[in-house]
């Protein structure tokens, strides 16, 4: 099944203490490849701004549990500008589909003081998109999300298992790069946010090993944790 061209992925979200995060991240390293880009123990960290326009529709369709729903955002790793990655994630259900096309930081800097003609004058289609909603659906940026991702992969079904941690809202600023931003860490004691994406069907090995934390599945969204604690924060 496909959206746009990209192939539907299965994506399922669980809460998981810390003593079944180690457990499982011990178990899981025998079978599966860490993620390459680690830079750390924690992984990698991913930091992204999201944008929404003035009716909340990115944040109210989550919340609301619309089947169908999409995000914008602006993605970079391990606080560099040598990969930008400007990114639509579509759901449906429990499936996702990500589209992703790299832009240079100067097209960055653009963007974020409200030129986005560059993004009309090329010939992609996400960009064009990211343009209409900009231009004609008001959307602006909005929150920008932190924290370290430890990801495992499994080439059959094509699995990619992750664990997020020390996540954050940037409480003070909407540039990813700016050299003064604040971030509020959202609180969960003794918790990690494990993701579980594949293609078609998780094999048999991988859902044996991931099973007893099968109870903790929850419908979570770092976004909404973030723009909630953001909310919050300018209320105060």
């Amino acid at each position: 099944m496909r959206l746009r061209g990209k192939r539907l992925r299965t994506e399922q979200k669980y809460y998981i203490h810390m003593h079944d995060y180690l457990g499982l991240r011990m178990r899981l390293s025998q079978l599966m490849t860490l993620d390459p880009n680690s830079v750390d123990v924690d992984g990698y960290n991913i930091r992204s701004l999201y944008f929404d326009d003035p009716r909340k529709t990115a944040l109210e369709t989550k919340n609301d549990g619309v089947f169908r729903r999409q995000k914008f955002r602006i993605r970079i790793y391990n606080g560099s500008d040598k990969h930008i990655a400007l990114e639509r994630k579509s759901k449906l259900g429990e499936y996702v589909a990500k589209e992703s096309i790299r832009i240079p930081r100067e097209q960055y800097d653009q963007i974020l003081h409200g030129n986005y003609d560059s993004l009309y004058e090329g010939e992609d289609p996400l960009a064009r998109d990211f343009y209409a909603s900009m231009t004609a659906g008001g959307y602006r940026p909005t929150v920008i999300v932190d924290y370290w991702r430890e990801a495992f992969i499994y080439p059959h079904g094509n699995v990619r298992i992750t664990f997020d941690k020390r996540l954050a809202v940037a409480a003070n600023q909407l540039d990813l790069f700016h050299s003064e931003l604040l971030f509020s860490e959202i609180s969960m004691p003794g918790v990690t946010i494990m993701e579980v994406k594949f293609d078609e069907v998780l094999p048999n090995v991988v859902r044996e090993l991931i099973t007893p934390a099968y109870h903790l599945r929850s419908t979570i969204s770092k976004y909404v944790l973030c723009r909630e604690k953001l909310m919050l924060l300018h209320t105060q």
